[in-house]
C-alpha cells in the first residue's frame, strides 16, 4: 500500500468518525440519545476551571487599564509585543507635566518664587513619573505576566484536553447506541468490543484531564503570591509619592512670606526687552528687605489695636474647614484680630460671611 492509498484511508476514517460524532451529539441535543455524564467530582474541577480563566481574564485586563488607561497606547503595546519587538520609550504623563513645569520656572526665573516654585513642583512630578514606571514594570513582571502565562498557557491546554475528553465521550455514547441497534451476535460481539475500546480511552482521557483541572489549585496559590507582589509594589510606588510630596510641601511651605516680597516687586515679562533697565541683585534684595519690613510691621499694628482694615486678596484660597473663610484673588475683604489668634492668621470680613484668613494670603490697603 502506497503513501497515497494510505492518506486517503486515513482522511476516510477521520471522516467516518467526525460524522459518528456529529450524529451522536445532534440526537443528544435532540434528546433521541443517552449522554454519558460526567462524574461530579470532574464537573466541579471543569467549573472552578471555567470560573478561574474568567475572573483572570477580568483582573488582568482591568489591571492594564489601571497601569496604562490610554487605550491607544496599549494597543501599541499588544501589537509590539505580537511581533516580538521591543515597545519604544514613551515619557509618561507625570514626567511630561514635570518637564513643562520646569521649563516655564526656568522661562519665568527661577529667582522668582512662582518660577522656583514650579521647577521644585516639577522635579517632584518627575520623581512620581519615575516611580509610576517603576511599578507598572513591576506589576508586569509579577502580576500580569503570571496571569497571563495562565490563559495563553494551562487554560489551552486544559481547554485542548477538555475538548479530546468531550470526543471521548461521543465515540463512547456512538458505540453504545450501535451497540443498542445490533440484531446479530457476531455485530454484537464487535460493539461490544468497540464499546469497551471506547470506555478505556475515555476513561484514560478523564484521568487525564482531571489531573490537569486539580492542578487550578496550584495556580490559586501561585497567583496568591503574585498578588501580593502587586500589593507589595503598589504600597512602594504610594509610599514614594508620599514622600515626595511631603518633601514638597515642606519646601513651598516658604513660599507664602516670598510671595508678598514678590507682589511689591516690579513685575517681569518672560522676556523683557533689550531696552528694560533691570536693578542690580543688591538694589532688589533691599527693596525686598524694606517691602517685608514695611508689611510684618502694618500687620503687626493690626494685631495691637482693636480696629479693622481692609485687605486686598493677593490669591485664591479655598477654606480648609467651617472655621476658615474662602478668598478669591483680588477681591477686597475686612480684617481685624482676635485675642489668642495665632500670628500668621486674622479674622476676615465678607458681607455676612465671617472666618480666619491667612495673612500670607493679604495685602493690607491704607
Amino acid at each position: 500500500m502506497n503513501i497515497m492509498d494510505f492518506n486517503v484511508k486515513k482522511l476516510a476514517a477521520d471522516a467516518g468518525t467526525f460524522l459518528s460524532r456529529a450524529v451522536q451529539f445532534t440526537e443528544e441535543k435532540l434528546g433521541q440519545a443517552e449522554k454519558t455524564e460526567f462524574d461530579a467530582h470532574l464537573e466541579n474541577l471543569l467549573s472552578k476551571a471555567e470560573c478561574t480563566k474568567h475572573w483572570t481574564e477580568k483582573i488582568m485586563k482591568q489591571t492594564e487599564v489601571l497601569l496604562q488607561p490610554n487605550p491607544n497606547a496599549r494597543i501599541e503595546e499588544f501589537v509590539y509585543e505580537k511581533l516580538d519587538r521591543k515597545v519604544p520609550s514613551r515619557v509618561n504623563n507625570p514626567e511630561l507635566l514635570g518637564q513643562y513645569m520646569v521649563d516655564s520656572g526656568t522661562e519665568f526665573g527661577p529667582g522668582t518664587a512662582y518660577g522656583n516654585a514650579l521647577i521644585k513642583c516639577g522635579e517632584t512630578q518627575k520623581r512620581i513619573g519615575a516611580a509610576d514606571r517603576e511599578l507598572i514594570q513591576m506589576a508586569a513582571i509579577n502580576f500580569l505576566t503570571p496571569l497571563r502565562n495562565f490563559i495563553e498557557g494551562d487554560y489551552k491546554t486544559i481547554t485542548k484536553e477538555r475538548k479530546l475528553l468531550q470526543n471521548k465521550r461521543l465515540d463512547l455514547d456512538a458505540a453504545k447506541t450501535r451497540l443498542k441497534k445490533a440484531k446479530v451476535a457476531e455485530a454484537r460481539a464487535a460493539s461490544e468490543q468497540e464499546v469497551r475500546i471506547a470506555q478505556s480511552e475515555f476513561d484514560r482521557q478523564a484521568e487525564i484531564t482531571r489531573l490537569l483541572l486539580e492542578g487550578i489549585s496550584s495556580t490559586h496559590a501561585h497567583h496568591l503570591r503574585c498578588l501580593n507582589d502587586f500589593v507589595e509594589a503598589q504600597m512602594t510606588y504610594y509610599a514614594q509619592c508620599y514622600q515626595y510630596m511631603l518633601d514638597l510641601q515642606k519646601q513651598l511651605g516658604s513660599f507664602p512670606s516670598t510671595f508678598l516680597a514678590n507682589n511689591n516687586q516690579s513685575s517681569s515679562t518672560c522676556a523683557p526687552s533689550s531696552s528694560t533697565t533691570t536693578p542690580s541683585a543688591s538694589v532688589t534684595a533691599s527693596l525686598s528687605s524694606i517691602s517685608n519690613s514695611a508689611v510684618t510691621s502694618s500687620f503687626s499694628e493690626l494685631k495691637s489695636s482693636s480696629g479693622n482694615r481692609k485687605a486686598r486678596v493677593l490669591y485664591d484660597y479655598d477654606a480648609a474647614n467651617s472655621s476658615e473663610l474662602s478668598l478669591l484673588a483680588d477681591e477686597v475683604i475686612t480684617v481685624y484680630s482676635v485675642p489668642g489668634m495665632d500670628s500668621d492668621w486674622l479674622m476676615g470680613e465678607r458681607g455676612n460671611q465671617k472666618g480666619k484668613v491667612p495673612i500670607t494670603y493679604l495685602e493690607l490697603l491704607n
